[in-house]
């Protein structure tokens, strides 16, 4: 949807023509309901965006003489590898081989690639067609002119992409998501607060500051500049650091609390409206989010 609402041609690949099928089916509700929305992006309509995309069960004619390939399967080194093998032997030699990898690092999947210098994780954080963070991360032997190419394919699309320097492992996105995760975690099976208190801390509190300025531009506007919150905050800092748990148990056995708690919060059979939901809540923050930007950009002006 993303590459099609600028008017790329898209084609999607499965091995299952029901899951092909299944997609356009719902790529084309979503087209529609985002247009009746407003929140529709590009310039194009959205039934002539639905035109630019198709599907098909044969990878050949699916990637053979593509500019851009973005891989999206499980989270699964193997899984991926293959995929990559299969791709690489039908792929042309100047299509740059992008993996939505979230964790895995682009060597682990690409060594054995005969064009690996074209290979790099261009990671998207979920829904991105509201969330528009990418994470472009290459591996040691990714050619520069792929994370150039790489880097304005998607700034081209609408999204925000951060470039990495060099493979680093859990990137930053998750690094980040991890370390919150992980005293998340300790909070609760210390007994110092529920999961819904946890949660809550997050939505009524970090999450309004983080949803426009990041966690440093946050700390600096607290105090008269970086310097200052250093001279201020640096000894709390230090002190509550030192107090943290970098490593609870992520053992299923031992977090039945946890897992029980959030149960309750979301049940399992409400789970899909709950994404809904949340998708819903973030279409409108894109919508605020835009609206800001071109009130900025005219302010500019």
């Amino acid at each position: 949807m993303l590459f099609a609402s600028v008017g790329y041609d898209v084609c999607l690949y499965d091995i299952k023509q029901e899951q092909v099928s299944s997609a356009l089916k719902d790529i084309e509700k979503q087209l529609h309901s985002l247009e009746t929305s407003g929140l529709l992006r590009g310039k194009h309509t959205a039934a002539k965006q639905f035109k630019f995309i198709r599907g098909v069960t044969n990878l050949k004619d699916c990637v053979g003489g593509a500019k851009f390939v973005q891989e999206c399967v499980f989270e699964d080194l193997e899984l991926k590898k293959k995929v990559f093998k299969d791709i690489d032997e039908v792929a042309g030699s100047n299509t740059v081989l992008s993996s939505s990898s979230s964790c895995i690092v682009p060597s682990l999947i690409s060594s054995e690639l005969t064009n690996k210098t074209n290979f790099i994780v261009s990671h998207p954080i979920n829904p991105p067609y509201y969330v528009p963070l990418v994470e472009v991360v290459p591996a040691p032997w990714t050619s520069k002119d792929v994370v150039v190419k790489t880097r304005a394919i998607m700034a081209e699309i609408g999204q925000s992409p951060v470039v990495f320097s060099r493979e680093h492992p859990g990137f930053g996105v998750n690094r980040v998501q991890y370390a919150i995760l992980n005293e998340c975690n300790s909070l609760v099976q210390s007994g110092v607060l529920s999961a819904e208190d946890v949660d809550t801390l997050m939505k009524d509190g970090l999450g309004w500051r983080y949803a426009f300025l990041g966690p440093l531009e946050t700390a600096l506007l607290n105090a008269n500049g970086m310097k200052d919150y250093l001279e201020r905050y640096s000894g709390s800092l230090k002190t509550i650091s030192d107090d943290l748990d970098p490593n609870p148990s992520w053992e299923i056995k031992d977090l039945s609390s946890l897992i029980s708690q959030l149960d309750e919060m979301v049940p399992r059979n409400q789970l899909q409206k709950r994404r809904e939901w949340r998708d819903g809540r973030l279409a409108a923050l894109a919508k605020l989010k835009k609206e800001d930007s071109e009130q900025d950009m005219s302010t500019k002006k």
